[in-house]
């Protein structure tokens, strides 16, 4: 937030920056300006009329931290310039006893919800884990508003600085963990505004041990190290080990004097009488003045509240009721208006899933009622197409009817054919039969003839043997008695066998060729008539459809091969028999 004062320049101007926990403020003043202007200044900025807890905090020229004094000019009160000017900055001096009852301006409670939250984080203030988490969910509520899953999504909180460094290192959780468990607090609190939630971030705040307090570094008596904590209540003595538990504490309404004397401090209770005072020692004398003005502070707004509210306050209070309840009935009627937006919005999803619906049927309807009429142009493509099927059909079972009876026709000739071709075919087969058995019989007269050759042969030769034994004797002894004899007689003996033989051969040649010549002739006689009847079967044949008889002539046919085949082998072997027999009795 950036809102500077312009005035008029002078060169009795500085410049001053002020820093709040959400915004920059930087403003000119004049040489005289006192801290109670500045002050002012400031408030009036931001709208603050709760003056009274807040301070500004800087930096003196020897580095430490101060409360500027309103009653003193900025430039009197050592403050370290730099190039930016004077630095303060703008917090809580003083704390209430109870944030709900007296904190009435909303400004005034985001700037001590802003405070408290950078105490918790930065660990100056001791926070228990539970708590933390609690808090951390309050703090998202504030700067996000209602949990939202859309918006919130997985790893969106990991970012932000909501747990203090202490409380994540205690335990052995992963950011995921931590973050799960802030959104499921987060999640109840939905319906909370911005300044309800700091409230209640508040409200669990400033029951902490160390909310609200200032603490000092001193000695007692004892010369042991102790701290003075200043609260809204009085003061409490803490042990230097432990912040949290007070070893003593004085109440406002207990002191009677509080007061300082160099670096020596006193408190004196009501029960002390007379000049006896609990005394402390600190290392500087400023320490005391610091101290002595927070005691101051408090004590006062401690016996102001304990009085009637003033009619400025009053005024307030009542401002800021009527402006909650403005709120109250801006933030139902939104709330309304949601509610109402909500159901419209789901009434209107509602009507387009309807209309979407009632969409998709109509187009489902119009599909279905394309498709019928598809299927009606195909059914009367069909009606149109058995109706030809139907008429080819009559035109087809009245040509079939017509072949039925001419097959009928045929199939009477074809019995009557059959029982021919049956007859015929049992004459080949005889015939056939005879001509086989005759082949055999000649075979076997031929091999006989062969045989009886042979020993005709063999005889001979023994006779010759015989006979030339005989005349080789007689002509031995025709030497002696008549040699002119004896050569003679061995020729006549050749010629006359000479003559002999070359008859026989011939007789023989002539019935073999004889014999031969009938059998050729007859079996070209059954070779024909075999050809005749191939020819007259495949004449009745009936398109690509045998008959029974077609397997009848087929295996005729085949056995025939068969038969001429054996004929021609036997052909062949007779004709080769006398060839051989020739051949072996011209030798």
């Amino acid at each position: 937030m950036m809102t500077p004062f312009r005035r008029k320049k002078s060169n009795k101007e500085f410049p001053v920056k002020v820093c709040t926990y959400d915004s920059e403020l930087e403003f000119h003043l004049e040489h005289r300006a006192t801290g109670g202007y500045l002050f002012d200044l400031i408030c009036r900025t931001i709208g603050l009329r709760e003056t009274w807890y807040f301070g500004l905090r800087y930096v003196d020229k020897k580095g430490y931290k101060s409360w500027l004094k309103m009653d003193k000019k900025v430039l009197d009160q050592h403050i370290n310039l730099t190039a930016e000017g004077c630095v303060f900055m703008f917090m809580a001096k003083f704390f209430p006893e109870n944030v709900a009852d007296e904190l009435v301006q909303e400004v005034t409670q985001h700037m001590f919800f802003l405070q408290i939250k950078e105490a918790i984080l930065s660990m100056e203030v001791y926070c228990p884990p539970e708590a933390s988490v609690l808090l951390a969910s309050y703090a998202v509520q504030a700067k996000y508003g209602d949990y939202d899953e859309a918006v919130c999504k997985p790893g969106m909180l990991i970012s932000e600085n909501l747990l203090p460094q202490r409380v994540i290192d205690q335990y052995q959780m992963t950011p995921q963990m931590w973050e799960e468990r802030i959104e499921t607090w987060y999640a109840d609190h939905r319906g909370m505004s911005r300044d309800e939630a700091e409230m209640e971030y508040l409200k669990i705040a400033q029951d902490l041990d160390m909310f609200g307090v200032n603490y000092f570094l001193i000695t007692n008596k004892k010369n042991t190290a102790v701290y003075v904590g200043v609260t809204a209540l009085g003061l409490n003595i803490y042990s230097k080990e432990n912040k949290l538990t007070p070893m003593t504490t004085f109440p406002w309404n207990e002191i009677r004097n509080i007061s300082f004397d160099g670096k020596k401090f006193f408190v004196k209770t009501n029960e002390e009488k007379g000049n006896v005072a609990t005394t402390f020692y600190s290392e500087k004398a400023r320490n005391n003045k610091e101290l002595l003005d927070l005691c101051v502070g408090n004590h006062e707004l401690y016996m102001k509240r304990r009085k009637p509210d003033t009619m400025e306050i009053q005024q307030m209070k009542a401002q800021a009721k009527e402006e909650r309840q403005r709120r109250h009935i801006e933030r139902n009627k939104l709330a309304r208006e949601k509610q109402l937006r909500e159901e419209a919005e789901q009434e209107r999803a509602n009507m387009e899933k309807r209309l979407m619906q009632l969409q998709e049927e109509m187009a489902a309807a119009n599909e279905a009622l394309r498709r019928s009429e598809e299927a009606a142009e195909l059914l009367a493509e069909k009606n149109r197409l058995a109706e030809e099927e139907a008429l080819l059909l009559s035109h087809k079972a009245l040509e079939v009817e017509q072949e039925i009876s001419r097959m009928r026709m045929t199939a009477r000739k074809t019995e009557e054919e059959k029982i021919y071709l049956e007859r015929k075919t049992q004459e080949a087969e005889l015939l056939t039969a005879q001509m086989i058995e005759e082949s055999r019989k000649r075979v076997m007269e031929t091999e006989k003839l062969k045989n009886e050759l042979i020993h005709a042969r063999v005889a001979e030769k023994e006779a010759k043997e015989k006979l030339l034994n005989f005349l080789s004797r007689t002509s031995t002894e025709s030497i002696f008695i008549t040699p002119s004899s004896s050569p003679e007689t061995p020729v006549l003996e050749s010629n006359t066998y000479d003559l002999l033989a070359d008859g026989d051969m011939d007789q023989l040649s002539l019935e073999i060729e004889k014999e031969r010549v009938e059998y050729l002739t007859k079996s070209k006689q059954v070779q024909n008539q075999l050809k005749e009847l191939r020819s007259e079967i495949e004449q009745l044949k009936i398109g690509e459809k045998q008959s029974p008889l077609d397997k009848i002539s087929a295996q005729q046919t085949r056995l025939g091969e068969n038969k001429y085949s054996t004929l021609k082998k036997l052909k062949s072997g007779s004709t080769k028999a006398r060839v051989a027999f020739f051949e072996e009795f011209t030798f």
